[in-house]
């Protein structure tokens, strides 16, 4: 059905971008619709949308045949969210809340996406509890997910450069992770101090024989001190050193140097330890 544009929705209900709550709006129809397909045909599927704001990202989900669950804090948005609801029946439910204070799972009982312009100041915290865990495959069937372009960047990095660390190997050890679409900071309003860049993840198989809990021990301690060689950062873990050593990985390199799959073995072989 047709809607009033994203600009009069905002001003018909005296709404502004909260700093605080790391709020940016996004008023192009033709963008949203282009990051609502995404992650592919959405007829009938479920989405949890996180910060949904007035509603820009999540009409655009409405429109692509989604059943959306979308969280939001901000009690000035929910009435905006309401017309929504009422345009798009049966369609949409709003629960208000802290999306890191609800269990993600229990709420949307059944597979489901994340589609999401995440709130800048929490938008690190909820993607790592997405991938955390030793459950695995989780509930979601892909995540896609809008960041600050260097955020992203550190998601989809690869070995050897500064970008690299533990978000790249916690995103792509049992998961697909890749740049799908850059956002220009004048797509928002306010135009953020950075450029923005939606990343699209997918589940992939857990390697066996590897705890979740060990990879990031193994990552903490190998990044906490990323310009140590790696004897020095990882002496802290218990035979680690000497796990270095069984698996012919020179325990004079760097965190950095090290491929995803290098520690999954370290960690795999740490195992038992």
């Amino acid at each position: 059905m047709s809607l009033p544009p994203l600009r009069e929705v905002i001003a018909a209900h005296g709404l502004s971008a909260s700093r605080a709550l790391g709020q940016n709006f996004l008023f192009d129809e033709q963008l949203l619709d282009r990051i609502a397909a995404i992650p592919g045909d959405l007829r009938d599927k479920a989405v949890l949308e996180v910060g949904p704001g007035p509603g820009g990202l999540t009409r655009a989900l409405l429109r692509a045949g989604a059943r959306v669950t979308a969280i939001e804090m901000d009690r000035r948005c929910l009435p905006a969210l309401a017309e929504l609801s009422d345009a798009f029946p049966g369609q949409l439910r709003v629960v208000e809340g802290d999306a890191m204070a609800i269990d993600h799972r229990e709420l949307m009982g059944e597979p489901f996406a994340v589609v999401a312009n995440l709130p800048y100041n929490v938008g690190t915290a909820l993607f790592t509890r997405w991938l955390d865990g030793e459950e695995w495959p989780p509930q979601w069937t892909s995540l896609t997910l809008m960041f600050q372009l260097e955020v992203a960047q550190r998601i989809v990095a690869q070995p050897g450069g500064s970008a690299y660390g533990r978000l790249a190997v916690l995103a792509q050890w049992r998961s697909a992770a890749k740049l799908a679409m850059k956002v220009h900071r004048s797509a928002f309003t306010p135009p953020p101090k950075v450029m923005s860049a939606i990343v699209h993840l997918t589940p992939g198989d857990m390697p066996e024989g590897v705890s979740a809990r060990r990879l990031s021990q193994v990552t903490e301690a190998a990044f906490g001190q990323r310009r140590k060689m790696l004897r020095q950062s990882l002496k802290g873990l218990p035979r680690a050193v000497e796990v270095l050593e069984e698996l012919g990985i020179d325990p004079t390199r760097r965190a950095e140097t090290l491929s995803v799959s290098e520690f999954v073995s370290v960690a795999r072989a740490l195992g038992s330890a």
